[in-house]
């Protein structure tokens, strides 16, 4: 059962609320989830968004309650990160009705727990479809339509689980390394024509769709106390992460990944056994 969208309640500001005034966003998957509050965090602080995904219902009642909480505009537009004529649409839909795009973010993706053995060759397709190939699509489109001759802001949401290979998630970690390997290359190509691309990789982040597909909802206080900062992410903490990153503080990051998880990839014993085990428990209920 999905989670219905929720904004922040008493959000708290560390940089100044105009930080990005007069700047707009595009943002795939921003119908829900963690890039449903980066497009919050964004907007509160000056940010004008365009949100897109698949599900015209989904984006309407997500950008009204965007607008709603933060002042700002939000025009969600329906598109699929698979279908380069429908990118070219909706990018040119979002320039005629904003002007502009200075900071696009790339979180649509696609995942699920399965072993490698039992992933159809379509189900795999799909994930790298999504989730790589969307990533460079967009990117490209909007590079070409504005990007090129305007400078402008990538940021990839990307993960932990394919920095040591990581059970059950053979096909989402090969698309998160294929797009973190993506956007060093187009750091280095687009960087003279004033384009930073960078990563934001989330760890475990409660209270999302994703983390209950993938098993968040069944953690203990011990799997928890093992986290050096000894909690998990929110979506928040995430929108803050990519509110610095797409700021002037931090014109000097490009073509790297900023790991946002607390330090849980440090201490997380990545048991192959407990996981198969997890799996197993998840297919009786």
């Amino acid at each position: 059962m999905a989670i219905p969208e929720r904004c922040i309640e008493n959000y708290k500001y560390i940089f100044q609320k105009d930080l990005l005034r007069g700047k707009v966003a595009f943002v795939t998957g921003g119908a829900s989830g963690i890039c449903f509050t980066i497009a919050e965090v964004l907007m509160r602080h000056g940010c004008d968004t365009v949100i897109v995904s698949r599900r015209q219902d989904k984006l309407k009642q997500s950008a009204d309650l965007l607008t709603k909480a933060t002042g700002r505009r939000c025009v969600p537009i329906q598109m699929d990160v698979r279908k380069p004529e429908q990118i070219i649409k909706a990018v040119d839909d979002a320039l005629a009705q904003m002007g502009r795009i200075d900071i696009l973010i790339n979180g649509a993706a696609g995942n699920f727990l399965a072993p490698a053995a039992s992933l159809s060759f379509n189900a795999f397709k799909t994930v790298m479809e999504i989730d790589a190939h969307g990533t460079f699509n967009v990117s490209k489109v909007v590079y070409e339509k504005y990007f090129k001759d305007h400078g402008g802001m990538i940021v990839n949401i990307t993960a932990t689980l394919q920095m040591r290979g990581t059970a059950l998630q053979t096909h989402a970690g090969s698309a998160k390394a294929a797009i973190e390997a993506m956007t060093k290359h187009l750091a280095v190509e687009w960087g003279p024509d004033r384009v930073r691309v960078m990563c934001v990789a989330p760890g475990p982040i409660g209270d999302t769709e994703g983390m209950n597909r993938l098993g968040g909802k069944h953690l203990t206080d011990n799997i928890v106390k093992l986290i050096p900062i000894q909690r998990i992410g929110t979506k928040q903490d995430i929108g803050d992460t990519v509110l610095y990153v797409v700021s002037n503080a931090a014109q000097l990051l490009t073509g790297t990944t900023i790991i946002a998880d607390g330090g849980n990839c440090l201490t997380d014993d990545n048991n192959f056994i407990a996981r198969r085990a997890m799996l197993q428990k998840f297919s009786k209920l």
